[in-house]
């Protein structure tokens, strides 16, 4: 525990913010000379003090946790529009700020502490208010914040008693934004979809090499997003986020990965088009710009807490001198997706890889060395702290691997209502027949599956291929169907069509589809195989050329009673066929 003395001394150290603010409004992270975070109850007190003294804020609860703590956000607006309804009727543009979805990446949720503070109490900076509408999640992972301790993350330093990366259920909710497998995740979705922000922000602490920048970003530029969106966010937000962040005093640039991890940057970096199952690829589906902030985590916190604030002041203040262009992209974004995607039927891109080209950039960051090491008997890498300005290699060439036609609509069936209450969440719009209804569909039959050998988020995860067929089939009442034609339709390609690596089939939801149940006793098939044998001649040579052409199937009893049992009107014609049909 902090002595008086300690709390005294630090207190002289901010005279200047006792003096405009009051000493309330001193934050924990500052008190702690700038090196500790807040638990939840304290943090969330925070909050709930600036709903109560400023008429601009109101805290809200948009879900509970597992372990039963409450999801907050606070609204911030000027107009007093505290619902989706009213800020509609404002036609001001709506910021989400998403904080510790991985609570040990906790400096965005003291750093909007900060901000808000400069906005709603000192109000140096209440004009940053006055062209959008505000939300800010101070914890998403709530649980997690509070699973706190000095060793959550090895490579990170600070702050004291960081929280962990995953949520009670051991469920990362940035792999989660598609599949929605957490309480966590399925309330923000519903936040998500009844506020449907205009710009999100994701705020983060990266892994990785060391370096001389203090923040790096991502935004989505590639073909997992609407192209104009794509355009602004490289054209013209890119350079002025990067030069006003700079100004503000932190080095940044976008988003590290090395190409090799171990090798360091001499080894190149590569860019990416983000997964929807993570934040900026979720909001690149939803026609929705977004930006990622990733601090380096050798920084101080101090530094990385305030370089953090320098991104979401830039941000806001962006978005203020851009708000009705915003609104207006964003609007030509959903209408021109359901008209590329749908009317001029051109393909969903769902799978993307950086190709081999590159440019040379530059890159600041540390001499490095390799050395022996008597720990694992390998090469070592080693930083020193001694500043380098590198050229090197950046792999920067993504392209669409794989794509999909959208049709008109699916039909789910109604016992896979499970679906159904996904897409809503994600603000799909579904109806329900109301009678028997005779449509000409398109199946998809999967084959070589492969199911991954352990479970990825609490998933076990499937490959296939898979043949198409046509059918005509009278579907029930009470089946759903799902018009391509909405906004949501990229949500809709990606969760429905089975290639998409973010599908609900991909993601596990439908594997007992894999599964037979039913089974033949050999006794039994031996009479009816015979029976088959003799009264079909093209069966006949199609098994004789099978027995002649493979020893493995000539040597087996009981594929060679399956080939007959698969085609025989016993089999279950079900077995492997997809559920969700397309309507062409």
């Amino acid at each position: 525990m902090k002595t008086i003395l300690t709390f005294i001394i630090l207190l002289a150290a901010v005279p200047n913010l006792t003096a405009q603010t009051g000493e309330d409004w001193i934050t924990y992270f500052e008190r702690s000379g700038f090196i500790a975070t807040p638990d939840y109850t304290e943090s969330m007190s925070y909050f709930q003090r600036l709903d109560d003294f400023s008429q601009y804020a109101e805290l809200k609860t948009f879900g509970y946790s597992p372990q039963g703590r409450g999801l907050k956000y606070l609204v911030v607006s000027k107009d007093k529009a505290f619902s989706p309804a009213e800020v509609k009727n404002i036609n001001k543009p709506v910021l989400l700020i998403v904080n510790g979805i991985h609570s040990g990446e906790i400096e965005g949720k003291d750093a909007v502490m900060l901000l808000l503070r400069e906005m709603l109490i000192s109000k140096e900076k209440e004009k940053l208010l006055d062209s959008l509408t505000l939300l800010v999640v101070p914890i998403f992972n709530v649980d997690g914040h509070e699973r706190r301790s000095n060793y959550n993350r090895i490579n990170q330093n600070g702050p004291e008693e960081m929280g962990w990366r995953t949520t009670a259920q051991n469920l990362n909710l940035n792999r989660d934004w598609l599949k929605a497998d957490a309480p966590e995740m399925r309330a923000m979705l519903k936040l998500y979809s009844d506020w449907l922000p205009d710009f999100m922000i994701d705020t983060h602490t990266t892994d990785g090499a060391d370096y001389q920048y203090s923040i790096t970003y991502g935004v989505e530029k590639f073909s997992n997003i609407y192209f104009g969106t794509a355009n602004w966010l490289n054209e013209k937000f890119v350079p002025f986020f990067e030069s006003k962040v700079e100004k503000k005093g932190f080095l940044i640039r976008p988003y590290i990965y090395l190409k090799e991890w171990q090798e360091g940057p001499d080894g190149g970096i590569i860019d990416w088009a983000a997964s929807p199952r993570f934040s900026t690829g979720y909001a690149a589906l939803q026609n929705r710009p977004s930006l990622l902030i990733e601090t380096h985590m050798i920084k101080p916190y101090k530094e990385r807490v305030y370089s953090t604030k320098a991104a979401l002041e830039t941000v806001i203040d962006f978005i203020s001198l851009n708000a009705s262009e915003l609104k207006r992209l964003n609007k030509e974004a959903d209408n021109n997706s359901i008209k590329e995607l749908l009317q001029e039927g051109q393909f969903l891109p769902v799978s993307y890889e950086a190709t081999d080209k590159y440019e040379s950039v530059d890159f600041k960051g540390y001499e490095y060395f390799r050395d022996t090491s008597i720990i694992s008997g390998s090469k070592k890498l080693v930083y020193t702290k001694k500043k380098k300005n590198f050229r090197i290699k950046y792999f920067n060439n993504v392209i669409t691997t794989d794509s999909v036609f959208i049709p008109a609509a699916y039909l789910i069936p109604k016992e896979w209502e499970i679906l159904v209450d996904i897409l809503e969440l994600h603000g799909v719009y579904v109806e329900e027949l109301r009678d028997d209804s005779l449509f000409n569909v398109t199946r998809y039959r999967f084959k070589k599956v492969k199911f991954a050998n352990l479970p990825y988020e609490g998933r076990q995860r499937v490959n296939f291929d898979y043949d198409t067929y046509q059918e005509n089939l009278t579907v029930p009442a009470g089946t759903f169907y799902v018009p391509a034609n909405q906004r949501t339709i990229r949500v809709i390609g990606n969760l429905l069509e089975p290639k998409s690596d973010d599908s609900f089939v991909k993601w596990g939801f439908l594997n007992v589809t894999f599964e037979r149940k039913e089974y033949f006793e050999n006794y039994v098939m031996e009479n009816i195989a015979g029976q088959m044998l003799e009264s079909d001649p093209v069966l006949k040579k199609e098994f004789e050329a099978k027995l002649a052409d493979n020893e493995k199937f000539r040597n087996d009893p009981r594929a060679r009673l399956n080939f007959f049992y698969k085609r025989s009107p016993y089999f279950d014609n079900h077995y492997r066929v997809y559920p969700v049909m397309r309507i062409e």
